[in-house]
């Protein structure tokens, strides 16, 4: 449920609101509003009566949220979310481009892709330091050597780190070292570390798992939002389907029925779902066409050479020439390159 207050109402109506939802054993989450202050209620004590609330003073009304995800939901939070990554925003009709390698390898490739893309427009640096591999024998990244040279990347071009944390051993490290934590399509349900990410005070990236639909995204989302952290990006990687000729199937349809059930932006990543960087491109730019409040794509200065999904990462000049392909259709489908100011 929630309950939207009356425009003027005063602080003491809003505690008053609270201290009954409380009283009630659940969870108050006030919602600042450009016009006026609304209250959502999450919790599972029993049922709820708008009666209840419509009779304190400073309420407009109360209205049942009908989806399961309360807090992602449209219902309860009508204007869309802005999270803000360093000075810029993922969200409020801007287009933001996160590009790097899959993995980070040695600090000459990182360094060389992080300037590169820095040049070419990028707004943050991709680079897995922990890396979740189907197979045991595969790279499984530098661990906490890799956010060191991320973090050198950062101070040498300016560029924010996004990383993945695999556990909550590794959530550690990555909070410690990045500006977003990414929780990968296999953690997508891995609901105690959602809930470990939802107390960190910074972005978190959280990709679609494989086999997810929307709801359950969006159910993974809650809960980080439960926990106090607003800032959720979501992130469309491709699902699993019957087709061969692609690694998985990128869902973009996923970006106008997301829109119309959540508040929260979401982003795209070709890469992973296509498997080849010669489809990387046409995905990317279909994916910004359809809405998407940014994409995410891997980059790799000697990509025959990459201890990690090489085949599906760009030259440095592809990359490139695929930003400003992406500035361009931006525009044309009216969104707005935005600076947090």
């Amino acid at each position: 449920m929630v309950i939207v207050m009356k425009k003027g109402s005063s602080r003491e109506d809003l505690a008053r609101v609270v201290r009954a939802v409380e009283e009630l054993g659940f969870h108050p989450h006030v919602l600042p509003g450009i016009e006026r202050t609304a209250v959502g209620i999450t919790g599972n004590p029993g049922p709820l009566d708008p009666d209840a609330f419509e009779r304190l003073p400073g309420v407009a009304r109360a209205i049942p949220v009908s989806q399961p995800f309360k807090l992602a939901s449209r219902e309860m939070t009508p204007a869309d979310t802005v999270v803000r990554v360093g000075s810029k925003a993922i969200g409020g009709g801007g287009l933001f481009v996160i590009a790097g390698p899959c993995a980070v390898e040695t600090a000459d490739q990182l360094l060389e892709s992080a300037r590169l893309m820095k040049n070419a427009g990028a707004d943050a640096l991709r680079g897995g330091a922990f890396k979740p591999r189907s197979s045991p024998y595969s790279f499984q990244g530098l661990g906490k050597e890799g956010l060191v040279l991320l973090a050198k990347a950062r101070e040498a071009t300016g560029l924010p780190i996004v990383t993945e944390a695999v556990d909550e051993a590794s959530l550690e490290l990555v909070d410690e070292f990045a500006d977003v934590v990414q929780v990968g399509a296999r953690n997508m349900q891995n609901y105690e570390l959602l809930k470990r990410v939802g107390r960190l005070k910074k972005p978190v990236l959280l990709k679609r798992g494989m086999s997810a639909t929307l709801e359950d995204l969006l159910l993974s989302a809650e809960y980080v939002l439960a926990q106090g952290n607003p800032d959720v990006i979501l992130c469309e990687r491709g699902i699993r389907t019957f087709s061969r000729h692609s690694r998985y199937t990128l869902d973009l349809s996923v970006l106008p029925a997301a829109r119309g059930l959540s508040h929260l932006p979401i982003i795209v990543d070709p890469s992973h779902a296509v498997g080849r960087s010669d489809r990387v491109p046409s995905m990317a730019r279909a994916a910004v066409a359809a809405g998407a409040d940014g994409v995410m794509f891997e980059v790799h200065p000697a990509p025959d050479k990459a201890l990690s999904d090489g085949r599906q990462a760009l030259l440095p000049q592809q990359g490139a020439d695929l930003i400003a392909q992406l500035r361009a259709i931006a525009t044309i489908v009216a969104r707005k390159v935005e600076t947090v100011r």
